[in-house]
């Protein structure tokens, strides 16, 4: 008997276009949060719910996608999922993978907490 599909609630919120993810009928930031449908029913019931949250302008783009279990951990199928829930798959320190509260917010390659006022190195790419 093949395993049930198992499918995740998304989103981009509005005000600010972090990645969300649908649990119990709200939005969480991390990926680790998301409610995990097993019946097709209950995930496409969710996918009508959220409609009620881009008509109120709080998320925007709702969407399903395929994860699967790896014993304990669910883990997003396909490579967009995997770096909509883990940041910039180049800088490790960027992103919500870098963890703690000034993840995944502010300047690209700026220390969370540090002065962001610093200007950034510019390089010559011409041929």
């Amino acid at each position: 008997m093949a395993a049930p599909a198992l499918q995740v609630l998304t989103a981009n919120r509005l005000r600010d276009g972090a990645v969300v993810y649908g649990r119990a009928g709200a939005w969480v930031e991390t990926f680790e949060m998301a409610e995990v449908f097993e019946a097709k029913e209950t995930a496409d019931a969710a996918l009508a719910g959220a409609g009620e949250d881009v008509k109120a302008r709080l998320v925007v783009n709702p969407y399903l996608f395929a994860v699967r279990r790896d014993g304990e951990t669910v883990r997003a199928v396909e490579e967009r999922e995997i770096v909509r829930s883990e940041g910039p798959s180049v800088r490790r320190d960027l992103g919500k993978q870098a963890g703690g509260k000034d993840a995944g917010h502010g300047r690209a390659g700026a220390t969370p907490g540090a002065d962001t006022g610093a200007v950034m190195e510019s390089f010559d790419v011409s041929l």
